[in-house]
């Protein structure tokens, strides 16, 4: 009898684990099957995962617009079997797969629990939803271009393509708290994994707002499709973050330059203002101040408004103003600009000559008719791409328009109840629209060019780093967007789109000239990933010669800095195209176990090694800043600064605060008037000394798409500073690009005077100034500043190596 109900009891269990549920594989794809619904888990490395859960048990297809990278290498995991659960080990994480109900328990390979959900209801009538626990001491970052917080735990943050719906400024029409030009959702946890929700629906994340003890991610629509991605570091999750969703494409070496724009005279309202020879006079007047530049754009009043949708369409007709448009794009370009583009909007319009809405709606080019954006093209179909390119963008382009600027891809906005392609809702429609109208031109002109292709974008969603650059959309020039500006920078960078910008000084100008402000925006944007300059102020446009000469000098001064600068931010660009990298990078990203950094907006790294610090509040005398672990030195002064602690520095009006980390070796070269004006016969590289140190200098032709076939070249530079003795070296360029030839001159933070220094064993004389080192080779030391400067001999065509003792 004992031996019968052993026996029942083992059938019992037995029944029960198969009553619950099973599993099957094939390859790096698991598929659980429950009672009523399937699971299905998609490895795409040993720390990165696909949850797909279905409560019909179908599964749709992948789609092509968030995520493009479905196909991945082999992983190898093992999976076993409890009474309750599936337990699922990859080389770094332990997967426990409870059964029923259906959610994951994750743990590192040491056993340390990052990741628990929740048993509780996943699906809803009108949404899908995941809860978490949160632990005590988690802080989440990312989610996309958001300005309201850095750390959102305790908030709760909705991410849908919009301007926001709630409390507005007393100008303006932007709500701060929600406004989502550019939403992702995608977000990163001090416990060292991220979550990317796989969805184009509207989004909510619940990050303890209303329980301090867990989160949770619903989206209103679709289903219950994440991906966790485990770091532990947040530079990892976000490489891995953008294996899924694309890297970032290589610009033009020349858009590390300033990029401008102009209403060509006359903004909305003052359209009759315009003409074909502002922008050519434009171009002549910052030559001649000396004020470096690169690119171009013309803003919305180039092109005839018709009645229809007024300056919100598009006819791709110039204004009466307009007379000679090829003779205009001409004399810009002999003026050594680059690149000259202009704006475009997604909804056609009719011209007097072309007709381009009709057309459209004739051959049904244009999305549903009769909802709220007619007109709209339909950026979805590849035909309709074809047929807006040949009949609307090359009609300028066949003139000189080299790019487009793409702006409101937010427009689109069904009527409730319709339904787009393949089906899916016109709320998911809404939030891959952006990326859809981004593509378009920014493969058309890459062709066309037969150069690496540029879009400027305003709207984004998972994905827009592919089609770079965007740009913070339409900020009053007031104090009070300053810094949440900043912070939206530093967010969508967290979020996986480093190619970021904004409009120096603000867009819309609501009240009196603000120089001071004008002057501290400029030196933050000079430091951003993209530089940009525009605003609709008519009739000054952010013009610098019109707010002054003290604002002249600092335009000047900052802008000169970033061009000698872009050695340093293409290599950096070139880690954002790498492995995501942001440029402009919060200092949560370095220090995440530091919790004096999960809020700082007002300082952040420009590449690893500067920290820029902009002064954002009006009539500051003095402001303070927080060193992190490590040594730092003053850009300005070279004082030298232990880190873990705050200071307080006064903030004269024409400088910038920024400091440079101990270890630090940066590349810069002979100030340009544009990108490629002359060769870069001396490179010098500022180097702050501390233990050993390297930097990778990258180098390529700067135009073509030869670096996607490995055709670049990288240079070593490395620091070793032990016991009085300092040894810089510089290796021969590595690999199948071969720079032009560089000679080499060096800065050098050093507290000790040197008593001798030999070049590749060479004894180097010692000079009697700094501007003897400018002449001629040899060195000098100046005690004051405690700084070495050499002008070396060698070159990049052979290694070179310099000793201070």
């Amino acid at each position: 009898m004992k031996r019968i109900l052993i026996f029942m009891t083992l059938c019992c269990v037995w029944i029960g684990i198969f009553a619950v549920g099973s599993y099957s594989r094939k390859g790096n794809r698991l598929i659980f099957t429950l009672a009523k619904e399937k699971v299905r888990m998609d490895f795409c490395a040993d720390g990165m995962f696909r949850v797909y859960h279905s409560v019909d048990g179908n599964f749709a297809p992948d789609e092509q617009w968030m995520v493009r990278n479905y196909d991945f290498s082999p992983v190898d995991y093992t999976v076993s079997e409890e009474t309750d659960a599936w337990i699922i080990t990859t080389g770094v994480l332990q997967i426990r797969a409870m059964k029923s109900p259906f959610y994951l328990i994750v743990s590192d390979k040491n056993g340390k629990v990052l990741y628990t959900e929740k048993d509780e209801q996943r699906f809803f009538p009108d949404s899908v939803r995941t809860s978490v626990v949160m632990q005590p001491d988690e802080h989440f970052f990312g989610f996309g271009e958001r300005m309201d917080f850095m750390d959102q735990r305790g908030r709760k943050v909705y991410l849908n393509v919009e301007l926001g719906s709630g409390p507005r400024p007393a100008v303006g029409g932007k709500d701060i708290l929600r406004a989502n030009y550019c939403p992702v959702p995608f977000m990163m946890s001090t416990r060292g994994y991220g979550i990317f929700f796989h969805t184009a629906y509207p989004t909510e994340w619940n990050m303890g707002w209303d329980c301090s003890d867990s989160y949770s991610f619903k989206a209103f629509g679709g289903d219950l499709d994440y991906y966790f991605i485990y770091g532990p570091d947040f530079y990892t999750m976000v490489d891995h973050y953008t294996d899924l969703t694309g890297k970032a494409p290589m610009l033009p070496r020349f858009a590390m330059g300033l990029h401008l724009g102009t209403y060509s005279g006359g903004t909305w309202k003052n359209e009759q203002m315009t003409s074909d020879t502002y922008p050519p006079t434009l171009c002549k007047r910052m030559r001649q101040e000396g004020i470096p530049f690169d690119l171009l754009w013309l803003d919305s009043t180039w092109r005839f408004f018709n009645t229809t949708f007024g300056n919100g369409g598009c006819t791709f007709e110039w204004r009466e103003t307009f007379k000679s448009p090829k003779a205009m794009f001409d004399s810009c370009y002999a003026q050594n600009v680059q690149m000259v583009g202009l704006h475009v909007r997604s909804i056609l319009d009719n011209g007097p000559r072309y007709k381009l809405l009709d057309q459209a709606r004739g051959t049904g080019y244009v999305l549903y008719p009769n909802a709220q954006s007619e007109g709209q093209v339909d950026f979805f179909n590849p035909k309709a791409v074809d047929w807006w390119w040949k009949n609307g963008v090359m009609k300028v382009a066949d003139l000189g328009c080299k790019f487009v600027k793409t702006d409101v891809g937010s427009s689109l906005r069904l009527k409730e109840g319709m339904r787009g392609r393949d089906g899916m809702d016109g709320s998911a429609l809404h939030n891959l629209y952006p990326l859809a109208y981004a593509e378009a031109p920014f493969l058309k002109f890459k062709e066309l060019n037969n150069m690496r292709g540029l879009t400027h974008t305003r709207e984004g969603y998972a994905g827009i780093q592919r089609y770079p650059y965007i740009w913070a959309g339409d900020w009053g020039t007031e104090w009070q967007w300053f810094e949440p500006v900043i912070r939206a920078g530093l967010n969508i960078g967290m979020s996986g789109v480093g190619n970021w910008t904004h409009c120096m000084g603000g867009f819309e100008q609501y009240s009196a000239y603000d120089t001071e402000l004008y002057m501290r925006w400029v030196q933050f944007g000079m430091f951003s990933p993209i530089a940009m300059l525009f605003g609709m102020d008519h009739p000054r446009y952010h013009e610098p010669w019109t707010y002054g000469e003290e604002a002249m000098k600092n335009f000047i001064k900052y802008d000169e800095l970033r061009y000698s600068l872009i050695p340093y931010i293409y290599t950096n660009a070139y880690r954002l195209h790498e492995s995501a990298r942001p440029i402009m990078t919060p200092l949560v990203m370095d220090y995440p176990h530091d919790e004096n950094t999960y809020n700082l907006s007002r300082q952040y790294m420009f590449g690893p090694w500067m920290m820029i610090c902009p002064v954002t509040i009006k009539n500051a005398l003095s402001q303070w800043v927080y060193f992190p672990g490590g040594k730092w030195f003053n850009y300005e002064t070279g004082e030298r600064y232990e880190g873990r602690q705050y200071k307080s520095f006064l903030t004269p009006l024409d400088v910038l605060p920024i400091y440079i980390k101990a270890g630090a070796i940066i590349p810069m070269q002979p100030v340009m008037q544009w990108v490629g004006q002359k060769p870069v016969d001396v490179l010098t590289l500022d180097v702050y000394p501390e233990g050993d140190s390297s930097f990778e200098m990258y180098e390529d032709d700067g135009l073509s798409t030869d670096y996607e076939k490995g055709i670049f070249a990288l240079t070593r530079f490395s620091s070793s500073l032990k016991e009085g003795n300092w040894t810089f070296r510089a290796e021969k360029p590595q690999g199948r690009f071969v720079p032009e030839e560089h000679r080499y001159a060096v800065k050098a933070y050093l507290d000790f005077i040197p008593s001798q220094i030999t070049e590749n064993g060479k004894l180097l004389i010692r000079l009697s100034s700094e501007k003897a080192v400018h002449t001629q080779t040899g060195w000098y030391y100046d005690i004051t500043k405690k700084r070495l400067f050499v002008n070396m001999a060698g070159n990049n065509r052979q290694e070179v190596e310099l000793i201070v003792r």
